[in-house]
Parts: structure tokens; sequence; C-alpha cells
């Protein structure tokens, strides 16, 4: 891919993004100014990366142009120290595509940063409180729970407005509660009431990459409610989430793995996985007649199980997984489909059998099957990915993919370098699972330094 010089630089960054860094500036100054000064600064912490990825889309099909696009960006994180448990962050996020958006708009993959040549925003501001297990966050923030997170396989991760509270019950227990009324998409320049079911531009939101069913005079997102707890005891690990996406679907979600004794230099493991959806009078999806998978109904109803059986034996580690999201009548909308409203397309839930390029959750009633081999070489430096994954499916078909993931990791005075290729190969499906329902391949090279 042909670089051009960047028409914009950091020192012309937009109006919007210098605002909000200034007054990210200012809470830092004013928090330093309101506390001990020396506990505030001495405490300070900063952090980061920069990155660098190329993503291509290779279509099998003669009506669908290859898509492509660079971009590279930097992530800064900066922390103050704590003034009687109390403490303030700010994150800034800025992507450019380095002058790279030559091709006609139909050839740009707009997924890593969407179609603007640049794209920033202070993607955290909060204040938190710690103390006697408690940390209490309010602002703008990332989150890591499950079905909502920051989905972090592009140049910019989404985050949250949002409040949240964790409480750590020594080592091996925790919850966590969160109240989020907005998000930022990886896409997107600040924070909006949506999700990955509304169109793109909606309220002015550049969000790429989503599901997109929603008509474009759909009411606002009202916000989620998740409370969710992680335990650990012996063998076994888990973890239990109830989500409420408001006026979307209500979740309930649950796994645990049960690592077994060593035999013979063999680990063995297994793990399994539930989620149930279900809707509640006043539902968007409903009340708009959307159509998920071309299904449109009058309630939401989802029932998913998986299963996930594995070995480890030192640096190798092997598994076979299963999930089925089960067929629902009643006039379900998408016939059962999972309504998942901050993973939908982005291909980052947490069910066994989700590939690089989809899962389940994007194809809807059916089941699939997965086998992945996991293997670190060169003294864990290299690590190789190989998996292979087939769905048998109602409205999408059956169809398999090919997965190969290669990540190298520098040691020594390049320690914090990633160098890492995700490709995968999917064929077969209907209903334009893949355009022109022709084999569809996806390659990412990814570079990446942390500091």
């Amino acid at each position: 891919m042909r670089l051009r010089p960047s028409p914009v630089r950091p020192r012309h960054l937009p109006t919007r993004i210098r605002r909000q860094a200034m007054w990210a500036g200012l809470l830092l100054s004013a928090w330093s100014v309101a506390c001990n000064a020396n506990d505030v600064v001495a405490g300070a912490q900063m952090d980061g990366s920069v990155r660098l990825y190329d993503y291509r889309r290779m279509y099998a099909s003669p009506a669908m142009p290859d898509a492509s696009a660079l971009a590279a960006a930097l992530l800064i994180n900066l922390r103050s120290g704590d003034a009687g448990g109390v403490s303030v962050a700010v994150s800034l996020a800025y992507a450019n595509a380095l002058g790279t958006r030559h091709s006609p708009v139909d050839r740009i993959d707009v997924t890593l940063m969407g179609r603007k040549n640049a794209l920033g925003a202070v993607s955290q501001a909060y204040v938190q409180y710690r103390a006697s297990g408690w940390t209490l966050r309010a602002g703008d923030q990332y989150l890591d729970t499950p079905w909502q997170g920051v989905s972090d396989s592009r140049v910019l991760p989404a985050a949250y407005r949002a409040l949240s509270a964790r409480f750590d019950a020594g080592q091996d227990v925790s919850f966590e509660f969160a109240r989020t009324f907005r998000w930022k998409s990886r896409t997107s320049d600040r924070f909006f009431s949506d999700n990955l079911y509304y169109p793109t531009r909606y309220d002015g939101d550049p969000l790429y990459g989503g599901n997109a069913s929603l008509p474009s005079d759909a009411r606002a997102y009202g916000g989620t409610w998740l409370v969710g707890s992680t335990y650990r005891h012996g063998m076994f690990s888990g973890q239990t989430w109830l989500y409420d996406f408001t006026r979307f679907a209500r979740m309930a979600y649950t796994d645990g793995t049960l690592t077994f004794p060593a035999l013979h230099g063999m680990t063995p493991f297994l793990s399994g996985q539930l989620v149930e959806e279900w809707t509640t009078t006043d539902n968007t999806l409903v009340d708009t007649g959307t159509k998920i998978l071309g299904v449109a109904g009058r309630r939401v109803r989802s029932e998913v199980s998986g299963i996930q059986a594995g070995f480890r034996i030192e640096r190798t580690r092997f598994d076979v997984s299963w999930n089925r999201v089960a067929r629902q009548g009643g006039d379900t909308v998408g016939g059962g489909a999972l309504i998942s409203p901050f993973t939908a397309t982005y291909a980052t839930d947490p069910l066994y059998t989700t590939s690089m390029l989809r899962g389940l959750v994007e194809q809807g009633p059916g089941w699939a099957w997965k086998a992945r081999l996991t293997q670190a070489l060169l003294g864990n430096r290299l690590q190789v990915v190989a998996a292979y994954t087939q769905y048998r499916t109602l409205y999408r078909g059956d169809s398999h993919d090919v997965y190969l993931d290669l990540v190298y990791r520098f040691t020594g005075p390049l320690h914090g370098l990633q160098l890492r290729n995700r490709w995968e190969r999917s064929v077969g499906g209907a209903n334009h699972l893949n355009p022109g329902n022709r084999p569809f391949s996806y390659n990412r090279v990814m570079i990446s330094y942390a500091f």
C-alpha cells in the first residue's frame, strides 16, 4: 500500500479533541492543587501503546471489491497518585490513516477506524476511590466484562460513560457492578446513546462495523445495568453475570472450568457455559419491527449452551468446543438469536466457538464446533494458534472457518514490542453470510509497542 504524507499532524488536532484534552488536563491539575500535591504527583503513572495495523479483506465474489485499511494509533493513560484513596485518570486515543485514504470508498475497510483520515478522543476521564477492597469509579472508562468490554481488536478500544464498583473479597472472589449510560465505539470520536444495532451516523455517530438493523428514527439506547462475580476454589474457576440491556434484552451468563490433576505431564480441563436471554414488554427491536437474520418478532428469547474439553502439555494446549443456540418459536426476534448490543458483528463475545470473523451471535440458531491448537515456541516468545470451526445454522446455512494466528513478543531492550498476524478464511454459508456466498479471507497485520 503506497503511503502519502499525512494531512493531519498532532499539532493540528481537531478543536474538539484539543478542548477535551485541555479539560482533562485541568481536571488533573485541579485535583493536584486541591489535595496533597506530593502524594498526587509522587504516585502518578503514565503508560500506553503505539500501534500500526494493516487490514485486508479479500473476497472471491466478483461483485464485491477487496477492501483494506492502514492506521497508526497512539494511546496514553495518565493516572494521578492517591490522596485519601481518591485519584483521577485520563486516557487519550488518537489514530491516523497516514494519508492512505486514496482508494474508492467501497475499497476501505471502515471497521479499522472509519472513513476519516484521523480519529481522536478522550476515551477515559474518571474519578476513582479505593479502600478496604472496594474500587469505585465515576466517568468515562474501560470495562472488562464478557458481554460488554473494550472489544480491543482495532487501533482504538471501546469505552463507556459509567458508574462502576468492584469489591475484591480476598484473592479468589470478586464482585462487580456497573451502570453505563453512553459508549464510544472503536470508530467513534465521542460518546453516544446507541449500540451496535443502530445504523451508522445515528445521532452523528461514525459507528462502523456494527449490525445496523435498527431504523434511523429508533429511540436512543437507555444504557446497561450489569452485575457479576468471578470466583476460584481449588481446581474450579468460574464467573456469573447478569445484564439488563435496557429495552433490548436481559441476559444471564455463567461459565466455569474444572482443571484436573496432571497425569503423565498432561493437565486435562473441562469447561461449560450457559446463556439465557429474555425480553421485557418495552423492547426497541420489537417496537420497530426490526428483523434480526431476516426475522422480526414480538419478544426476545434465547438459550445458548456450550462445552469445551482439552489438555495442556508444557507449552502445548489443545481443545475442542461446542456451542448451540436453540431455535425458539412463538414469534421470537431472530428465531431465538442471541441479542448482544456490544459484540454483535464485532465477534468479541465469549462463546467458545466464536471465530475471528464471526460466531453464532452473528449466525443465529444452530450449532458449531471448533478444534484449536496453541503452541508456544522459542522460549514462549512465539505463539502459534491454528483452529478449524464448523457452523450448522438455520438462517445462514453451513460454513467453516480456518484460522491461523502468529504472535511474536520481543524481550530484552525491545520488551513491549509485539508482532502479530491473524488470518482467517470462511467458506460456505447462505443468505450472504459471505458476499455472493463465496469464500472470504481476512488478514490482519498488527504491530504494537506497549510502554
